[in-house]
């Protein structure tokens, strides 16, 4: 019975296209004050996507927190990928999860089946990530929410942040693109099996072996200044969080720069562009291409799906990753050894107008 309930007709927004709309997301964040307390290393202050806060020399705490609405059918899967997108935070700042509580919403006539799936679906993945799902909290709720809060330990002398990106550097990237127009078109059975499966086997794989075979270039190198910026890719689209690691934080040193991404060079989930030009084009996608198009410019030769696809929201991305040039093969390499299908998608420049470019 837990099968044959369609999950994302529940749900007027599928995973990471139920964000807020990042416009006013980012209208109230700027009149927040900032943090005071020294021992926070990481706040909100540039969207990175975890916060680090200090306990002592050599150890801090990374802490994130996401959940969102069915984004697959099945519930088990379903849960799967919630935590698999919440560890991916973690995973993108460098860290090791430890321990997770679970956020619940879930209807109050709802089948019990389907919640025990859910439930066991996002343990199996925490349990893969040899995290301890620890508690939670549950609410009554029309629309179907599930997900968690991660705690996870750093070495807060390797912190990866979603700034530092220098001119020179090569921008690497970890999983194809397409999940949300690809969900999109299973909301209204226009999804082929072949589409979904693949951005499925992506939305719960774990980014541990990306971050791992990061964490071994630096040891190898004996110098983690050659990753320069790491954000994971999730519901603000690959050129929403571009354009996060291009501005930098100058109030802290962190100079702004511009990135050239090459369209090309990415990989797409199949039946992704067939999608976008069918234009399965979710709310979430067109809010990230209001919010950020001033500061994207689009090569004339670039097609309308492949524009549509680099605002679509992602879940359970890839890490996008600027590092130094020579570095990069290794890197590459270092990934694949992992079972990393990494690819280089475009390179950081000076700054200059517009902030990101596409050809």
């Amino acid at each position: 019975m837990a099968s044959s309930v369609k999950l994302t007709s529940m749900a007027k927004a599928a995973g990471c296209a139920a964000k807020l709309n990042p416009a006013t997301l980012d209208a109230v964040l700027r009149k927040l004050p900032r943090q005071t307390d020294p021992n926070v290393l990481v706040g909100f202050d540039t969207n990175d996507d975890a916060g680090i806060y200090l306990l002592g020399e050599g150890l801090a705490l990374v802490q994130t927190v996401d959940f969102f609405t069915p984004i697959v059918d099945d519930p088990h899967l379903f849960g799967q990928i919630a935590a698999a997108n919440a560890l991916s935070d973690v995973y993108a700042m460098g860290g090791r999860p430890i321990s997770a509580l679970s956020i619940l919403g879930f209807p109050e006539k709802g089948d019990p089946a389907i919640l025990e799936e859910i439930i066991r679906g996002g343990l199996s993945k925490m349990n893969e990530a040899k995290c301890s799902v620890i508690g939670g909290h549950s609410i009554r709720n029309e629309d179907m929410l599930f997900g968690y809060a991660v705690t996870g330990v750093i070495n807060p002398h390797r912190i990866w942040r979603n700034v530092g990106a220098r001119a020179g550097d090569v921008l690497l990237f970890t999983k194809p693109l397409g999940t949300g127009v690809i969900t999109t078109a299973l909301k209204k059975d226009r999804a082929t099996a072949e589409s979904l499966a693949a951005a499925v086997t992506a939305m719960t794989t774990l980014n541990r072996d990306s971050t791992l075979a990061l964490q071994g270039l630096d040891e190898m190198t004996a110098c983690a200044k050659r990753i320069h910026a790491v954000t994971d890719v999730t519901g603000f689209s690959l050129l929403g969080h571009a354009r996060e690691m291009a501005l930098g934080d100058p109030a802290h040193g962190i100079e702004q720069v511009s990135f050239e991404i090459d369209h090309k060079a990415f990989a797409y989930f199949p039946g992704a562009v067939e999608a976008a030009r069918e234009g399965h084009l979710s709310g979430g996608l067109k809010n990230n291409r209001a919010f950020i198009g001033d500061c994207v410019a689009f090569d004339a030769s670039v097609p309308s799906e492949y524009q549509d696809l680099l605002f679509d929201p992602q879940t359970s991305g890839g890490l996008l990753i600027s590092i130094s040039s020579e570095s990069a093969e290794a890197a590459l390499s270092a990934l694949q050894h992992h079972g990393v299908s990494a690819r280089r998608i475009g390179k950081v420049v000076a700054k200059k107008h517009p902030l990101l470019f596409v050809h």
